[in-house]
């Protein structure tokens, strides 16, 4: 052997020391998110990849703790929602794969069916743009309320143009929506906040979002760390058949795989 090849195999031996040893902070919602990625833990250290997972109870901080690098990544969020957060905020976060989708659902303490629902009936849903929107359409959908043409998948309260059950419609901070059940009529909750609060997607909801539209949730990274070794690492985790069939078992159709 060269001594050429034997510092060679020196280099690449200290490289994955240096990659056995690489810790990255992941940020995430609590319920079905951080629950996943305890499952991806194990698997990535086996790579050579600790992940340090970190909690965060709203949809705002974690992007804005991976722009200024207090985390590695995160993953709790659907593109759409980061797309607007990048156009709002100047992010220069970016995505590099996708994980789960989360079907969003409307619940209620006082109903058993949409159908079941009375003119003016008070509605919660989340006051950020990307998830509200995507309520708004769930609501069109089922002929509760009617929006402009031509306002895609971010439509707010004032593209509404017929409201025939004159809906008061209450925007409230996402995590807060489990605990408005008892003062609105039906609220829109994200299957995280869903599960954390006791709910079970597939069996309480009223009415429930398709599980193939375009919101999907993703794993993102700063845009300058994207190409980096450990991203591969972390990506090629969750994408196991370990991860799939986790899903399968743990949350039975209300979480579901996205690649």
């Amino acid at each position: 052997m060269s001594l050429k090849t034997i510092l060679a195999a020196a280099a690449l031996a200290l490289l994955a020391q240096s990659a056995a040893a690489e810790t990255v902070k992941i940020g995430v919602t609590p319920g079905p998110h951080a629950e996943i990625l305890e499952q991806v833990k194990p698997i990535a250290h086996a790579k050579g990849l600790d992940i340090e997972i970190v909690e965060f109870t709203d949809y705002v901080v974690p992007n804005a703790a991976l722009d200024t690098g207090e985390l590695d990544a995160n993953s709790f969020q659907h593109e759409p929602y980061l797309v607007n957060e990048i156009e709002k905020r100047g992010y220069k976060i970016s995505k590099v794969a996708n994980t789960v989708t989360f079907p969003i659902g409307i619940y209620s303490k006082k109903i058993k069916a949409i159908g079941e629902l009375r003119d003016g009936a008070v509605v919660g849903i989340p006051n950020d743009p990307t998830n509200g929107g995507r309520v708004l359409l769930l609501l069109q959908s089922a002929g509760l309320i009617k929006l402009a043409d031509g306002t895609g998948l971010k439509p707010t309260v004032a593209d509404i143009t017929d409201n025939p059950k004159t809906l008061q419609i209450v925007e409230l901070d996402a995590a807060q929506l489990p605990r408005s059940l008892d003062d609105t009529d039906i609220s829109a909750i994200n299957t995280n906040y869903a599960v954390e609060a006791g709910l079970d997607p597939a069996k309480d909801a009223v009415l429930r979002e398709a599980a193939d539209g375009p919101y999907v949730n993703i794993i993102a990274v700063q845009t300058a760390r994207k190409d980096e070794p450990w991203v591969k690492i972390l990506v090629d985790s969750y994408h196991s058949d370990a991860v799939k069939q986790f899903l399968a078992t743990r949350f039975k159709g209300a979480v579901v795989a996205g690649w």
